[in-house]
Order: structure tokens, then sequence, then C-alpha cells
């Protein structure tokens, strides 16, 4: 797989990723960003001459995007399905009840640490805004959620997420670096929401878990708006290429 083309997804973040989950992760971006259009037919020869690889790793990404329901399988190759604005919505509607449920486990546990670590993780997203870097901070902001569902060690919540974590990465990448292009000031609103997150999971307080919830997933109409956005973007500038 050729490390010299141009790829949405950081390729810093897949350096223990096998090949085909390396092309996995790229194809789902272009999907979710609205490059790959629905309806789009996915040559498993073309691909694998796209990226320079066999077709044994195309097939096994194939079969992983399969499994995510943005793509339908087909003989030699898949359909595009993609990602409706509403498949979009429920996905944060799932990630809201997740976090929902794992708040109440807290008030039962011994926060210090978790917050601790998720103040770390705030400063590191503190340092990403500083230096105008939309990935790093997307990568942060993941971790400080996914800080948050571990902690409470419950394994079909962690299944869970791990199966919607990759389409939602994608979704706050494309999300954040249309907000560090566009709406920058924003961050402010953001930060002291991920302290309220703190905050609450130091206090115990459900009526503060509650308020930072709201904060956070209230704010998700805005975030798929960004996504839209951001897919007519991408979309302009390959036209523009392909002019």
């Amino acid at each position: 797989m050729s490390e010299s083309k141009d790829y949405l997804y950081p390729q810093k973040w897949l350096s223990k990723a096998s090949t085909g989950d390396r092309i996995a992760y790229e194809l789902r971006m272009r999907i979710i960003s609205g490059i790959i259009e629905s309806g789009t037919i996915l040559s498993e020869n073309k691909l694998a001459a796209d990226f320079e690889v066999s077709r044994s790793p195309i097939r096994e990404a194939l079969r992983t995007l399969a499994s995510e329901n943005i793509i339908r399988l087909e003989k030699m190759g898949a359909v595009v399905i993609g990602l409706s604005e509403k498949e979009i919505e429920e996905i944060y509607d799932v990630r809201l009840l997740i976090e929902t449920f794992v708040f109440e486990r807290l008030i039962k546990m011994d926060t210090t640490n978790l917050a601790l670590e998720l103040s770390k993780t705030l400063e590191m997203m503190k340092v990403a805004i500083k230096y105008n870097d939309a990935d790093e901070f997307s990568y942060q902001d993941v971790m400080f959620h996914e800080a948050i569902i571990r902690s409470i060690g419950h394994s079909y919540i962690t299944m869970i997420w791990n199966n919607l974590k990759p389409v939602m990465e994608g979704l706050i990448l494309l999300s954040m670096r249309m907000r560090f292009t566009e709406k920058y000031d924003d961050f402010t609103r953001i930060v002291k929401n991920h302290e309220l997150y703190i905050d609450a999971i130091q206090a115990k307080d459900r009526k503060l878990m509650i308020k930072s919830l709201h904060e956070n997933f209230d704010d998700v109409q805005g975030k798929v708006e960004d996504l839209w956005k951001s897919q007519q973007m991408l979309s302009k500038g390959v036209e523009s290429q392909d002019d």
C-alpha cells in the first residue's frame, strides 16, 4: 500500500494495522465524506490497483465495511450504501445511551484515577487546539470518551463501543476538520463541555452528569450539519481536480 497518496484517514493512527484494515479505514472515510457516493460500484480489481495491493486485503476491507452496513457485497466487489443523515443521528443516539449507562455505573465507583486520566487527555486536546491540529484533537476526543466507557469494565458495552467506534471516529474527524477551518472559536465551548464531564465524574453528581450529556449531545445536530458541509466541500474539491 503506497504511502505517497493523499489519504483522508490519518496514516499515523494505523502503524499496527493490517493492510486490509488500512484500506478499510480509508474507504470508510471516503464513503462517510461523500467522496465515494452511494450507489458507486467498488471493483476488487480497481481497488487493488488503486491501493497497489493484491485482491486479498481488498476482500478483507470490503467484508469489514459490509459488516458495518455501509456497503453491500457483490460478485468481485461491492455497491456503496453510505450513511444517511438519519443513520448518523442514530449512531449518536447509541453513543448517548452507552454514556448514560456508564455514568450511572460510575456513581458507585471510585473515579479518582479516571478523572486524572481524563484531565490529562483534556490537556492534550487543548494543545491540539493551540497548534490547530484537528486530527490530534479528534484522536484525543475519542480517547477521552473511550476512557469513560472502558472504565466500568463492562464487556458487552465495550463490544458495542468497539463496533461503533470506526464509523464514529470518521464522523468526528470530518466534523472537527470542518470546525477547525470555519468554527475555531467554538472550541472554547467544547473544552468547557469536557471539563463539565470531569466535574460530574469527580462529584458523582447525577444532575451534573445529565447536564454534561446534554451539553455534548444536544450539539449532535451541529455535528451532522458540519459533516454534510464537509462532504460538499470535499466533493467540490474532487470535481475541481477532475477538471
